[in-house]
Formats: structure tokens, C-alpha cells, sequence
């Protein structure tokens, strides 16, 4: 009887202790959601593409469950809208559009490319028929009505994809868009043909069908902070995007892009081809240096392709200047140049494939190619019109590069006929020889020298003395 006893008060202190203990262990919750917002006050332009495409790529880098535009535009250009819906597109998460006033317009159709739309009281979205600016962007002027026909029919369709991807009703899209469009839904008139629909919060939330649907918008709510709170919870981490006026800089810089290259192209042949280093050296590094920095603001890549495109550069330094005659060095280094080039201008999303498609590689290949040939077009007509102005002479002058003038170089080429050295490379028919304490970059009459041949110079190629091989005395010594 005792020893149940004790047995019982033994088991009741244990028992006793675990729920204590229980009690105790604190409760483990989910984790605070991941939130990035996006305010979008102003015209939908260029520079807000560059904004767009940062806060998809920092919503998905941040793996975010939740992204807001939050709204208040009067519209904008139909291409820069195509742009930025593309981009949403990318976002596999919760994507929502915060009518915080007005969407109109160009507005109307980035909400319409989130999967919800919420809009804030007395605030409206709509009219979002295609216009014409006037020259200069002064006014608006009318449309040819077969223009105006082609426009809205190939807009229309475009947004109702959207709309039906998203789960919005194609039809209220549409009315916003054609005036033609009747819209017509358990018997009531929404929008009568020959106006443009554009609704309050009230009318885009009211319900029609079986079963009943909003309109539009998923409701009201009073202000962003609330609609945070609503769809993630509180306590939320909240990023917000904020523009910069490097990005408004960006959109001139990449409009230009294939310009800077050929620029960048011109310069560093210039620079080669000429002694020392000087003007042309400097405005092709900066008209590189512009080309790659438009694209990092633009979020279209980091800080790795002007990395590698400097590292190509280098490669072929060497080849031109320490080894001559390698052929690889150089080869590597400009095949590593023209894939930075490209890939610089590709837009690439956190978890997709790295390699980009066809369709990425469109606008860096056209830049590419307009650059290529109006490198060719530049070089061709520089090395004609250049040397026989006196521009020439400032870029190889002594003040320039710190070498000697054209005259000077003149006579220092005319003093070293018939000077003998030795070849310090392979001469491939080009490398450089060894006369005395001085090093030359020469070129033979075609033939191919090993290293260590004797030669003696013959005249001069532009800047290469032009050499032959010294026959030896003795010919057992060959």
C-alpha cells in the first residue's frame, strides 16, 4: 500500500513537472513576410522600366511573398508599359496594384498585369484609349482613324492576354480601351458604346454574375499600410523602392548604346595605333566605361561583365605589347570583350536560366551589329581623312602622349635605316626586335623569322620598322 502510494505522488510531481515545462517552451510562429513596394507617381516613361525591373529582381532576390505597385499615374508611352508588364510577368509571387488615387491610362493597363487590384476610396482607374502626341510632345492630336483601328485592336488583345492571365474580366479591359466596346453584364449597361469605361473604387468593386464577382478591383482599403497588413500580416518586412536620378541618366546613356561602342571601338584602335597613350586611350575607356554603367543602372546586369570586358582588354594588351605572335592571348581576349558586350544588355531574373534566349539576345545583337559596322565605316574613314590633319599631330604629339612629334619621328625613322638587332619574338611577319637598348615593333617583307634571327631594318611600315634577316657569315653557323 506504501509503495503505491509513493508510486502515485512520484507519477502526479512528474506529470506536474512536464506541464510546467510545456507551458513554459514558448510557441513557434511563421515567420514575418517579405513585402517590396513600388511607388509609381509619376508618368509611365523609360526610367520607371529601369525602377520596375529593380523591384522584381529585388522582390525575387529577397524571395518576397508580396509586391505593390502603389499607384497614382495619368498614364504614359504604350512601349515602356509593354516593358514594365513583361517584367511583372517574371514575379512568380503574390503581385498586387494599390489604386492610391488614379490609374489611368497606361496606368490602368500595368494594374491589370498584377493578379489583384485594390484601390484606395474615392480613387478611380480607366480611360485607357491609345493617343497620339503632337510633335514635341506639346499637346495631343488626333489619330488616323485606320491608325487609331490598328493601335487599339493590337493593344486590346495584348492587355486582354494579360487580363485572362490574371483572372480579370477581358471584357471590362476592353471597354476601358475601345470605345466601340459595349459593355453589357446581367442586363445593366456598365458602359455604353462610343465611351471610354473608367471606374470609382465602388463601381470596380460591385459584384455581378453567378457566382457573383467583382467587377475589377478585390475592394477598398484605406490606405497602403492597412493593405499591407491585410494580405501579408503585421509586422511585415516592408522594402521600399525608391528612384534615383541615376536612372534617369541610364535611359539617355542606353539609348545611345551602340554609339559608345564605336566610339569605344574608334578609340582603342587609335590608341594602339598610335605611340604612347593619350586622347584616344581616354574617350574609348570612357566610352566603354558609359556603355557598361547604363546597364548596370539599369539593372540589366552587375558588376561582373565590367569585370570581364576589362580582363579581355588586358588579354589583348598582351597580346599587342609583351607577347606578340601568341595569337591565343588575343583571340581569348576579344572573344571574352564581345560576349561582355552582349551579356551586359541581357535581362536575366533570379531563378531563370542562365543562358539567355533568342529573344533576349535581340537588342544586344542589334547594337552589336550597328556597332560593328559603323566601327568599320569609323575606322575606314579615319585612317584616310586623320593623318593628313593637324588633329593627327596633336594626338602623337609630345604634349599629348609624351612621345615625339610626326616631324621629329619622321627623322628618328630615316636615322634607323640599316641599324642590326635581333628578334626577341617570333616574327609572325610581325613582332619586335631588339636594336641595341631599344625595342621596335617590326614587321618582315612576309617571311616568317624564328626568335633570335639577326635582321636589319629595310624602312618602315607607319609605326613598324620593316626588317630582313642578316645572312650569317658563315653558313655552317646557321
Amino acid at each position: 500500500m506504501t509503495a503505491r502510494l509513493l508510486f502515485l505522488i512520484w507519477l502526479s510531481t512528474f506529470s506536474a513537472v512536464l506541464c510546467a515545462d510545456a507551458a513554459n517552451t514558448p510557441v513557434l510562429t511563421s515567420s514575418p513576410k517579405r513585402v517590396v513596394v513600388l511607388p509609381i507617381r509619376d508618368d509611365i516613361m523609360p526610367p520607371l522600366v529601369y525602377l520596375v525591373r529593380r523591384a522584381v529582381k529585388t522582390a525575387m532576390d529577397s524571395k518576397s511573398d508580396l509586391l505593390v505597385l502603389d499607384m497614382n499615374t495619368r498614364g504614359g508611352r504604350v512601349d515602356s508599359t509593354e516593358q514594365i508588364m513583361e517584367i511583372l510577368a517574371q514575379f512568380s509571387g503574390e503581385s498586387v496594384t494599390y489604386v492610391n488615387k488614379a490609374a489611368y491610362s497606361a496606368g490602368a493597363f500595368i494594374a491589370v498585369a498584377t493578379r489583384r487590384i485594390y484601390m484606395a476610396p474615392e480613387s478611380v482607374i480607366g480611360a485607357a484609349a491609345p493617343i497620339m502626341l503632337a510633335p514635341g510632345g506639346t499637346g495631343v492630336e488626333a489619330m488616323p482613324e485606320t491608325l487609331e483601328i490598328k493601335t487599339t485592336s493590337a493593344l486590346s488583345a495584348r492587355i486582354r492576354s494579360y487580363a485572362q492571365k490574371n483572372g480579370h474580366n477581358p471584357d471590362v479591359v476592353e471597354a476601358m480601351i475601345d470605345k466601340q466596346k459595349e459593355l453589357v453584364i446581367d442586363g445593366k449597361t456598365i458602359n455604353e458604346k462610343g465611351r471610354i469605361l473608367t471606374l470609382t473604387n465602388v463601381e470596380a468593386e460591385r459584384e455581378y454574375g453567378t457566382p457573383p464577382k467583382p467587377l475589377l478591383s478585390a475592394g477598398t482599403v484605406e490606405s497602403l499600410d492597412a493593405l499591407i497588413d491585410k494580405l501579408a500580416g503585421p509586422g511585415a518586412y516592408k522594402t521600399v523602392i525608391q528612384p534615383t536620378g541615376a536612372e534617369k541618366l541610364a535611359t539617355w546613356i542606353n539609348a545611345l548604346n551602340w554609339l559608345w561602342l564605336i566610339i569605344g571601338v574608334a578609340g582603342i584602335y587609335i590608341e594602339i595605333k598610335t605611340p604612347g597613350f593619350g586622347l584616344p586611350g581616354v574617350v574609348g575607356i570612357s566610352a566603354f566605361g558609359l556603355y557598361f554603367f547604363g546597364s548596370y543602372v539599369a539593372g540589366l546586369s552587375g558588376l561582373e561583365w565590367p569585370a570581364l570586358f576589362v580582363l579581355g582588354l588586358v588579354l589583348v594588351i598582351l597580346e599587342l605589347f609583351v607577347f606578340p605572335g601568341t595569337v591565343l592571348l588575343g583571340l581569348a581576349g576579344a572573344l571574352l570583350m564581345i560576349v561582355t558586350i552582349v551579356m551586359a544588355m541581357v535581362d536575366i531574373y533570379p531563378g531563370n536560366p542562365a543562358l539567355p534566349d533568342l529573344p533576349q539576345l535581340k537588342l544586344p545583337l542589334r547594337n552589336l551589329g550597328l556597332a560593328a559596322i559603323g566601327s568599320a565605316a569609323t575606322l575606314f574613314i579615319l585612317s584616310r581623312v586623320l593623318p593628313k590633319t593637324s588633329l593627327y599631330g596633336v594626338l602623337v604629339s609630345q604634349s599629348a602622349s609624351g612621345v615625339r612629334s610626326v616631324e621629329s619621328e619622321a627623322r628618328v625613322q630615316a636615322s634607323r635605316i640599316g641599324r642590326e638587332g635581333v628578334a626577341v619574338s617570333v616574327l609572325r611577319p610581325g613582332g619586335k626586335a631588339m636594336f641595341g637598348d631599344e625595342v621596335l615593333d617590326v614587321v618582315t617583307q612576309g617571311e616568317m623569322l624564328p626568335k633570335g634571327t639577326r635582321v636589319r631594318i629595310i624602312g618602315h611600315s607607319a609605326k613598324e620598322a620593316v626588317v630582313e634577316p642578316i645572312e650569317p657569315a658563315n653558313p655552317a653557323a646557321r
